[in-house]
């Protein structure tokens, strides 16, 4: 059997399930020590519930009382395919950034929906932000089916609109399944209560889904993250984000053009000869140049260029608008470098794929703009489709976060 370790984001609005879902994942798989379940129980029952499974992952005492999830939470599980960290977003509007946060890490999306209620703007937002960052495996779970006395009409009235909206992203989800979180049907296995579905149960849909490929087959990308001064050795850190790194190997800093080769690569003391994409590893150069925090190492032969221009689409988050040509910080990888939006081209409302607006003077809080970004200094950045590492960006005002954005 394979094992791996394969993360996924549960997604969705305020209070359609997703802790609950999570939780009831985790018992069912046996992820649990017992003294855990007996405190959620412990727990559950001084608030006058039934065990109530949204405590797994609810751990701050706020978030039990107000029955909502305030960060981004990872828990671990082990199905007979492979191991999980699966990470619990908030759904509240006001924590988007936490929710992308969180996205942002994984291969994979369980986007969950209360069929009573249907989609809901933040439901639809979600999505959006999903496809914004390049997540294409996606299983949609239609949740609380017990309140619609498990019969198919409902469902399939919300699988009908939540697909139609899933398709303007360009995303066709793996499966979606109509489940009770709260009473585990379809969850582990499948449920007598709806025999009229014919789909997988949530657990066989999610050892379905594809691992990412590393991309060993892709150019030499390592972003120097720190230098570190060991035993008289000059040790770069950081994380070989596409190809192959190999001791002797010819390459070129940037953004200088010096030249070097891999003298040494070093992993928790080890010393391998080579290095495959996905590796955060330490190197050692046989020459003692002048390389620093961003500096991207590649290939000698890979004929990388930097660049000051190029076109992105950016969530923007902040209650303050972004306005063209405002001076903010960009972050891609480790690179830092001050930047203008020099034109927004479109301006979107992600939670209906609505074009509010061409050629815009700003973005709003929880818009989507396809720019047009100009950078002081040349950097090194890729299409987010070639090489994510290097295609997906941060904008900062005074070292906060207000959007993120991929490079198209």
């Amino acid at each position: 059997m394979e094992k791996c370790y394969f993360k996924l984001v549960l997604a969705g609005h305020i209070d359609h399930g997703k802790s609950t879902l999570l939780g009831r994942l985790l018992f069912e798989t046996k992820s649990l020590p017992k003294q855990k379940i007996t405190e959620i129980k412990t727990a559950s029952k001084a608030l006058g519930k039934d065990m109530d499974f949204a405590f797994l992952t609810d751990q701050l005492k706020e978030e039990r009382e107000n029955q909502m999830t305030l960060d981004t939470a990872q828990a671990f599980f082990r199905s007979r395919a492979r191991n999980y960290a699966i990470i619990d977003a908030p759904g509240h509007v006001e924590l988007i950034k936490n929710m992308i946060t969180g996205a942002s890490q994984a291969q994979a999306a369980i986007l969950v929906i209360d069929v009573p209620e249907g989609m809901k703007e933040q439901t639809t937002r979600h999505a959006s932000i999903i496809g914004l960052l390049g997540i294409k495996q996606l299983i949609v779970i239609l949740n609380k089916m017990d309140l619609a006395d498990y019969k198919k009409q409902p469902f399939k009235e919300v699988k009908d609109k939540i697909l139609d909206f899933l398709a303007g992203l360009n995303i066709k989800p793996a499966a979606v399944i109509p489940v009770c979180a709260r009473s585990g049907a379809n969850v582990s296995r499948k449920s007598s209560l709806m025999r009229w579905y014919k789909g997988p149960c949530l657990l066989k849909a999610l050892n379905s889904l594809r691992l990412k490929n590393p991309g060993n087959k892709k150019p030499l990308r390592f972003p120097a993250q720190d230098i570190y001064e060991i035993n008289g050795e000059r040790i770069i850190a950081g994380k070989v984000v596409s190809g192959v790194l190999k001791c002797g190997q010819k390459i070129t800093l940037l953004p200088s053009l010096l030249e070097a080769k891999i003298s040494a690569i070093k992993i928790f003391g080890e010393s391998p000869k080579k290095a495959e994409a996905g590796k955060n590893i330490g190197i050692i150069l046989s020459e003692p140049l002048p390389i620093k925090r961003g500096d991207i190492i590649v290939d000698k032969s890979s004929g990388v260029r930097l660049n000051d221009r190029f076109k992105g689409e950016v969530f923007w988050w902040s209650k303050e608008p972004l306005r063209i040509n405002e001076r903010v910080d960009l972050r891609c990888a480790s690179q830092q470098v001050r930047c203008v939006i020099e034109k927004i081209k479109k301006r979107i409302d992600p939670s209906t794929l609505e074009v509010i607006e061409k050629n815009a003077a700003g973005l709003k809080i929880n818009e989507t703009g396809m720019v047009v970004i100009k950078t002081e200094t040349p950097i090194v950045v890729e299409k987010f489709d070639f090489i994510e590492d290097l295609g997906r960006f941060v904008l900062e005002r005074n070292f906060n976060p207000e959007g993120a954005g991929i490079i198209t």
